[in-house]
């Protein structure tokens, strides 16, 4: 893995929001938010579907939440990532239609780390 790239996930916006080193994704920190399949679906890093990463890349996902889709098996934790210091430009993105949002400007604690997730179960 270490001779993977790493790729800048923009917003809409065009902040990087996120980074890739297939399959892994971090936050801007570094830290492991999360996984991209190979069909390119992204996975929290508690196995909760996301979405999806577009050709833009941005983290997308439908406005109407589908809970069908199977919590996956998380990898084992990733560490951190030391990350770019700086990223390119980000493309022009085109404009989303109402029934997609982009996740990591309107819900980026989907994406959260493990230590820290909203989404992760109570302990008793």
């Amino acid at each position: 893995m270490s001779g993977r790239r790493i790729i800048p996930i923009y917003t809409t916006s065009g902040d990087v929001g996120a980074w890739l080193k297939y399959p892994y994704l971090y936050n801007p920190l570094g830290e492991w938010i999360g996984w991209v399949t190979s069909e390119r679906e992204v996975y929290s890093v508690l196995g909760h579907y996301i979405g999806w990463l577009s050709d833009d890349p941005r983290i997308l996902r439908k406005r109407t939440y589908d809970f069908s889709k199977p919590r996956k098996t998380p990898p084992p934790p990733q560490p951190r990532l030391r990350v770019p210091v700086s990223a390119p430009l980000a493309p022009m993105m085109p404009e989303l239609p109402y029934t997609v949002v982009d996740v990591l400007e309107e819900e980026p604690h989907r994406l959260s780390t493990v230590d820290f997730d909203e989404l992760r179960e109570d302990m008793d």
